[in-house]
């Protein structure tokens, strides 16, 4: 079986923080696709679960009410968010409370998602939207992941990724499908050395170097994508919107 979200993050999590406070728009394209999914409105509460170190939140529209819900101390004893420290299950909000719910890269590490998928519904208002946006099964990404990133990391790395049985899963739980997506961005950097520093500390990798890991980044996910100022890493994500009827 592989390791839980908690099992990976309560050993990682600080190195993954501190590669997102080195490198805070890094990822903003994203964060960006999951907030245009979700369609935000002035006023609305929205839940981030899990939420790390709070990250989604500065894209969030200022008016907006981020309510985090992250069960890794590795994440929150920075001082740098307020998401709560609880189990992951059950959320800690009431029944049709939430506007809007996002869950962000954060699912392929749990092999059973339907509790949560469950939970996520009882907490949305009706009409209101699920955004999931992670890595898919047999995905370039994927196999980055679990063949590179896990032979070289503190953890290893097993992930359980959104496949066809995921829709199934969320329309048993009441959910309506309305969006079903493959979203290919960048990762943004200055150089090439600082995406692989990025990509090094994001992941935690202890046995290989940095020249080692931009070799891997081409092989894998292909080349970086070049600007005159910035270094493109390649990612991409599925995205899923659903709906709360």
């Amino acid at each position: 079986m592989a390791k839980s979200y908690q099992e990976h993050f309560n050993q990682r999590g600080t190195a993954y923080e501190q590669a997102m406070r080195s490198y805070p728009n890094a990822r903003a394209e994203e964060f960006q696709q999951v907030i245009t999914a979700a369609q935000l409105n002035s006023g609305m509460t929205v839940a981030d679960v899990p939420a790390g170190g709070g990250y989604l939140r500065r894209y969030l529209p200022n008016d907006c009410q981020w309510l985090g819900h992250e069960p890794c101390a590795s994440f929150t004893h920075h001082h740098t968010n307020e998401a709560s420290t609880q189990p992951l299950l059950p959320l800690p909000w009431a029944t049709a409370h939430i506007d809007a719910a996002i869950s962000l890269a954060g699912v392929h590490h749990l092999d059973d998602k339907l509790p949560l998928f469950h939970e996520l519904f009882r907490v949305l208002k009706p009409g209101a939207r699920l955004v999931l946006s992670d890595v898919e099964e047999h995905s370039a990404v994927a196999r980055f992941l679990d063949d590179y990133i896990g032979a070289h990391n503190s953890t290893g790395h097993e992930g359980v990724y959104l496949n066809a049985a995921t829709l199934t899963q969320l329309k048993s739980c009441g959910f309506h499908i309305i969006n079903h997506q493959h979203c290919a961005f960048h990762w943004w950097f200055d150089s090439t050395n600082d995406m692989a520093h990025f990509s090094h500390k994001l992941f935690d990798l202890r046995t290989a170097n940095l020249q080692h890991l931009e070799q891997a980044i081409h092989d894998y996910l292909g080349p970086p994508a070049l600007t005159t100022q910035q270094v493109g890493m390649p990612w991409a994500l599925t995205t899923i919107t659903a709906l709360k009827p």
